[in-house]
């Protein structure tokens, strides 16, 4: 019984990201899917990839400064609502530019959640369960990564993308009303909060800066892995490209590897999550990195499925230990008080950088072969890695990877 009421509101928080992942994965087939037979434009659909690093750089500049003098779980939850409410509302767009109003309004609401969620995380999960929270988490990504795009294309198979959509919108209602099972952990004086304006944004990018510059070590891990993790998605965007008119697999052959390595990430989440404990963190995020690096070495030069399903066996499985792992250092590293502001200020940077390297595998696809492009972004990933790795691994900054409570 006092393992369950520790875990109730850790429990009830997962719970609702759980039901927000499908929710998401839904989503995501079924608006690719819609804007596809909306336009019959592949354009279109590749629109869809640069929305979110878009409205990250026009959002991001000023999420940070809304979100930490406000209620994190109110803003999780309004955002909840706001992405149902304008999911239910694209079936009666009458064309494609209303239909790309409302997406930017979602991408904006989601560029308000992973902040909060990340801060109100940490409030909530003691220290010493964060990383076995975080493997489950994972458990629960990886889970809603097979079956959020099952239940989609079934939905979308037997009913109506309308319908579809609705029912997408009424899982993130029931993810915002399990929130309100969680009492306010913030004692947040309204006459406190102070206004938010240009000033007060600049102000707090100054505080942001100075972060930095206190934290150099803890700045530049969890900047060094959102570069690496933009080579990961970079690859990622040409994936459908790459495995099809390079490797020369059929659609079914795709689907049943994004299957598999849905299926990999599952097993590593459960076994994370049992032995959790049992893994220091440092290795946790060594280890993972590397033979994730690993993986889409050999995804880059794979010749067939077999190669192409080990690649992504490996990579799938050893994700899960590298975002379990950094999730951790960084929840136990970044002070409470500043981290929506922290968090917003690397996911800007993330992004600016995310659409530099669209945009630039766009124009090394049409010069160069894709083969070569994946593979020369594959091996100076790797080599990052490596020296990504050194640095996490250094004798001296032991004392940041520590998960005692004091």
């Amino acid at each position: 019984m006092g393992i369950l009421k520790e875990w109730k509101d850790p429990g009830i928080l997962l719970s609702s990201i759980a039901i927000s992942n499908i929710g998401n994965f839904i989503y995501l087939i079924a608006i690719n899917i819609i804007v596809f037979q909306l336009t019959g434009s592949a354009a279109a659909v590749a629109g869809l990839w640069i929305i979110s690093p878009l409205t990250n750089i026009a959002t991001k500049f000023w999420t940070g400064s809304f979100i930490d003098y406000r209620s994190k779980r109110k803003i999780m939850m309004s955002t909840y609502v706001i992405r149902a409410v304008f999911i239910s509302l694209i079936p009666f767009a009458p064309n494609m530019v209303v239909v790309y109003g409302i997406l930017i309004v979602l991408s904006i609401a989601n560029s308000f959640f992973h902040p909060a969620s990340t801060t109100y995380l940490t409030i909530v999960v003691p220290i010493e369960k964060r990383k076995r929270f975080n493997a489950i988490r994972s458990f629960a990504s990886s889970g809603a990564f097979i079956i959020g795009p099952a239940i989609g294309g079934a939905l979308l198979f037997w009913l109506s993308y309308e319908i579809t959509l609705w029912i997408n919108a009424v899982l993130f209602v029931v993810a915002a009303m399990l929130l309100l099972l969680l009492s306010e952990k913030e004692n947040i004086d309204q006459n406190k909060v102070p206004a938010l304006t240009i000033s007060q944004v600049v102000s707090d990018f100054i505080v942001v800066k100075d972060f930095f510059v206190a934290n150099r070590y803890v700045s530049a891990i969890y900047l060094g892995f959102t570069i690496i993790m933009i080579f990961s998605f970079t690859m990622d965007t040409q994936e459908v490209v790459f495995t099809q008119r390079v490797i020369g697999l059929s659609e079914i052959d795709y689907s049943l590897l994004v299957s598999i390595t849905g299926i990999g990430s599952v097993l590593s989440a459960i076994l994370l999550s049992i032995f959790a404990t049992k893994i220091s963190l440092r290795y946790m995020i060594s280890i993972g990195l590397i033979m994730m690096t690993i993986g889409y070495v050999i995804y880059a030069f794979s010749w067939s499925f077999l190669s192409i399903v080990i690649g992504f066996l490996i990579l799938g499985f050893f994700n899960v230990f590298l975002n379990a792992g950094i999730m951790t250092f960084y929840q136990n590293n970044v002070p409470v008080a500043v981290m929506g502001r922290v968090t917003s200020i690397y996911q800007l940077i993330q992004s600016v950088v995310q659409v530099v390297f669209i945009l630039g595998i766009g124009v090394l696809g049409d010069v160069l072969s894709l083969r070569v492009v994946i593979a020369s972004l594959a091996i100076v990933m790797l080599l990052i890695s490596v020296i990504y790795t050194c640095l996490v691994l250094k004798t001296d900054k032991k004392r940041f990877f520590l998960e005692d409570i004091n």
